[in-house]
Formats: structure tokens, C-alpha cells, sequence
């Protein structure tokens, strides 16, 4: 399997870093999970998840739950659970339309190493992930923490993210309102969106005033 996209070797080329990128592929690159990854994997808390969409439209969003959330079925097979959220399901939207997934895990505490997973990914429901992974728990888990759909992802690619510039948190703990539909504990309006368009509204009343007498 010759690693790495046209436009990796392109750049490579280019820049004049085949070989160091060579030593990479064939030092740190696999297309399956090690033990040491599966590890990893297993003790993460959080993963950021990569899809876009039929056109190449990008999103990155972010996953988390308590350690064994990911789950790792095989050395060419993990998964991950998706709960109830803002209702828009972006990243399953995406990979309704295109399968192609990244997911990137950092351990930003002990080892300040990072884990790249790409591969394939399908949506499943609750039952279907019960089929394939008996130890799921699923059943038992509160309202807030019960899977709507899982994620099974097919591992393609498997690599490292060095440490050098990962910086050290520390952990602390806190109450997470699982499942809540409490602006204040999603955030409320943090960065202003939903102030500016009513400020707009307010700003051009002619418009609202149609748009609130229902007309196109």
C-alpha cells in the first residue's frame, strides 16, 4: 500500500521532505491498530471527528464521554456512540453522504501524544450495535447517556501526532448536564449569534414585519 495522498507527494516533491515523510510512513504508519493504540484508544475521554459531506464541504466536531466511550472491536474496527444533541447531526449528515471519516485523539494529561484513525464509517442504531458488541452498555446508561446511534468506523490509516507542541492540562472535575435542553448549561448564546440577528431584526422592522405576517 503506497501511503499518502497525490497532493502529499506533490508537496513533498516540492519542499524536498520525501525522505523524512518516507521514514514517517514506514516508522509510524499503519492501516491497522497496534496494541499500544488499541490502549489508547480505550482510556481516551474525548476525540475530535472529521466528515464532510458529498461536495467536500469539511466539519470537525467534538465527541466525549467517560474512558471506554470508544469502542475498539478489532485491530480494523472501532466505534463510537452518538447522543442526543442540537437536533442538526452534521457529522452523521456527512457520513450519510460520504463515508470517509477522521479521528483524531490526544492525551493532553500524561503522555501528550496524539492518535490519528482514518478510515470508512456507518451509522448503526442501538440494536444493531448490541448484534456486534455484546459488552455495548447501552441499556443500563441514564437518559442524558443513552446512544441514539452509533458510529462503526473501519479502520484505513492509523498514525502518530508527536508530542512536541501538545500542551499539558490539568483535569478538573465538574457537573455535565447530560442530555439537557438548559440554555445555560449548553452555553446560551455565548458567541452572540442569536443578539445579532435579533439586533438586525429590531434594525430593518419593514422585514420583520413581513417575515412575521408569514410572507416569503
Amino acid at each position: 500500500m503506497r501511503q499518502g495522498s497525490a497532493g502529499e507527494r506533490i508537496l513533498q516533491q516540492r519542499y524536498g521532505t520525501g525522505d523524512q515523510a518516507g521514514r514517517f510512513y514506514a516508522s509510524q504508519f499503519s492501516d491497522r491498530l497496534t496494541p499500544m493504540m488499541m490502549r489508547f484508544i480505550g482510556r481516551m475521554e474525548m476525540a475530535f471527528i472529521a466528515t464532510s459531506d458529498a461536495a467536500g464541504e469539511c466539519d470537525c466536531s467534538f465527541r466525549a464521554g467517560q474512558a471506554g466511550f470508544l469502542r475498539v472491536l478489532s485491530e480494523r474496527t472501532i466505534a463510537y456512540p452518538e447522543y442526543r444533541g442540537n437536533g442538526v447531526m452534521a457529522s452523521l449528515g456527512n457520513i450519510l453522504e460520504n463515508p470517509h471519516i477522521g479521528i483524531f485523539m490526544v492525551d493532553f494529561t500524561t503522555d501528550l501524544i496524539g492518535l490519528h484513525v482514518n478510515g470508512e464509517a456507518e451509522i448503526l442504531t442501538p440494536a444493531q450495535m448490541q448484534e456486534i458488541d455484546r459488552c455495548t452498555p447501552e441499556q443500563a446508561a441514564p437518559a442524558g447517556r443513552r446512544p441514539v446511534q452509533w458510529v462503526l468506523v473501519q479502520v484505513a490509516e492509523a498514525y502518530i501526532h508527536c508530542s512536541k507542541h501538545i500542551p499539558k492540562l490539568v483535569p478538573q472535575s465538574r457537573v455535565r448536564h447530560w442530555g439537557t435542553d438548559n440554555p445555560r448549561h449548553k452555553g446560551g448564546d455565548y458567541f452572540g449569534t442569536g443578539a445579532e440577528r435579533l439586533t438586525a431584526r429590531e434594525a430593518d422592522p419593514v422585514r420583520a414585519g413581513t417575515a412575521a405576517a408569514g410572507c416569503p
